[in-house]
């Protein structure tokens, strides 16, 4: 995708300029000043990576309130997959809210719930009959796929990861692993939550996928017993923990134990799902078939909506009543998830999620033979990162991380931290934007490293 700009931005004006331009210091004086209001109005606990306002977003740019023009390497956490207002989600969501904005779909349903449910049914790894369930968040997800998976199992024991991120509900962030900012104050939390260890190769050493598996496997047993497990839930490439991407063979591995157990094997794909790895899903790489897969972020091209999707007799499991929300499958975020679903199949994403990919990967390798603060380039598909340390060694620099964000930030360049330590730079750029933005925020990263690194 070389073209300099967007698609139309929808409103009867010109498509919004594919380019990064600063025409204040980031922040400039019109965000300080709603930055200003925002400290007397928002609660403290919420807080933000960049000090800007938007006024508007589109392709791979987003336009503040001082009219600068930023790269966007993080897509709203892999929320905005084809971008910022894409064509196809704008006009089903004008037509649909046109029509009706909310009915509540246990009270008096509609159709267009029931077509984002069929989608999710085809899409989703496996042939087996399926059906779904449509939530608001990816947290509620994760917490009906565990009530869901209870009620079919009559177990109560649930399995997460090290590393592991499913969101900041109270059973969420029992499953969560990090502490600050997610848990700390917060408990206590849900019980009967256990956690194994992951497969992180950059700090397993010589530990492979199916040794990595066993291990896990054998803390499962001793310490919670397969007799009690009623799921176990992890993220195929984790996210929040670092984008650590599983050694070969654990994920599989895994999944066999689970069907000889009879517990229920959950994939969290809220944000690796929809195209972001370069399959629609991440579990395809490894051709794994989850029982449940959880979906959000880049469902519906930035409208609130989620999914649990799975094997028919265990998402029947639960009785009549047992699962919904007043909100959840709104009809305005299903009419957005069908024009992002369009938009994802007519352009082919997926593809363009491995071409961005291959040229993130090149370049960062070759920034990593240069900078020896980064120990390792990994992710797959346009989810990728890199791990920052002090050089010579595996101790993580947070420090440094902080320094590389802050320095393309005021360069107009939107990029997000993650990781257990903190010092892990991920980049989730929208799978629209175009190669020449791709490539000069790539040389704004190479450019703070330079300066700070």
């Amino acid at each position: 995708m070389t073209d300099s700009t967007a698609p139309s931005n929808h409103s009867g004006g010109p498509a919004l300029p594919q380019e990064r331009r600063l025409t204040t210091a980031i922040p400039g004086p019109r965000s300080q000043e709603v930055a200003a209001r925002r400290g007397a109005a928002v609660a403290r606990g919420i807080g933000s990576t960049m000090p800007v306002f938007v006024e508007r977003a589109g392709g791979g740019v987003v336009v503040d309130v001082d009219g600068n023009s930023l790269i966007d390497f993080g897509s709203g956490i892999a929320v905005v997959t084809v971008g910022n207002s894409a064509d196809a989600v704008v006009a089903r969501v004008q037509e649909q809210v046109a029509r009706f904005t909310h009915t509540c779909f246990m009270v008096t349903p509609y159709e267009v719930y029931v077509d984002v449910c069929e989608a999710l049914n085809r899409l989703t790894p496996g042939d087996h009959e399926k059906r779904s369930a449509l939530f608001n968040s990816g947290a509620e997800a994760v917490e009906n796929a565990v009530k869901i998976a209870r009620a079919h199992t009559g177990r109560q024991a649930v399995v997460a990861f090290d590393h592991g991120y499913h969101g900041r509900t109270n059973l969420t962030m029992a499953l969560t692993a990090k502490n600050m900012p997610y848990k700390k104050s917060f408990g206590p939390f849900a019980p009967e939550v256990y956690r194994a260890p992951m497969s992180y190769p950059f700090r397993d050493g010589e530990l492979d996928g199916a040794a990595a598996a066993k291990r896990a496997i054998d803390l499962i047993d001793k310490q919670v017993g397969a007799d009690n497990l009623a799921c176990l839930v992890i993220e195929p490439i984790q996210g929040e923990g670092g984008f650590v991407v599983p050694a070969p063979g654990f994920l599989p591995a895994l999944a066999d134990w689970c069907r000889q157990t009879g517990a229920v094997f959950v994939a969290d794909e809220i944000q690796t799902g929809f195209c972001r790895t370069g399959d629609w899903f991440a579990c395809e790489d490894e051709g794994v078939v989850p029982d449940l897969i959880t979906t959000a972020k880049g469902i519906a091209g930035g409208l609130p909506l989620a999914a649990v999707t799975g094997r028919a007799e265990i998402m029947d499991a639960p009785h009549v009543g047992g699962l919904g929300g007043t909100y959840g499958g709104n009809p305005v975020a299903c009419a957005a998830a069908l024009g992002s679903i369009e938009t994802m199949e007519s352009m082919d994403l997926a593809a363009r999620a491995r071409s961005i990919g291959a040229v993130m990967t090149s370049r960062l390798r070759e920034m990593a033979e240069r900078y020896d603060v980064i120990g390792e380039v990994r992710g797959r598909g346009a989810m990728v990162a890199i791990e920052l340390v002090r050089p010579g060694t595996h101790e993580p620099d947070a420090a440094v991380t902080g320094a590389v964000a802050k320095a393309c930030h005021a360069e107009g360049l939107i990029v997000l931290t993650c990781g257990t330590y903190g010092n892990v730079l991920r980049f989730l750029p929208p799978l629209v934007m175009p190669d020449h933005l791709l490539e000069e925020g790539l040389t704004i990263l190479d450019k703070a490293f330079a300066a700070t690194a």
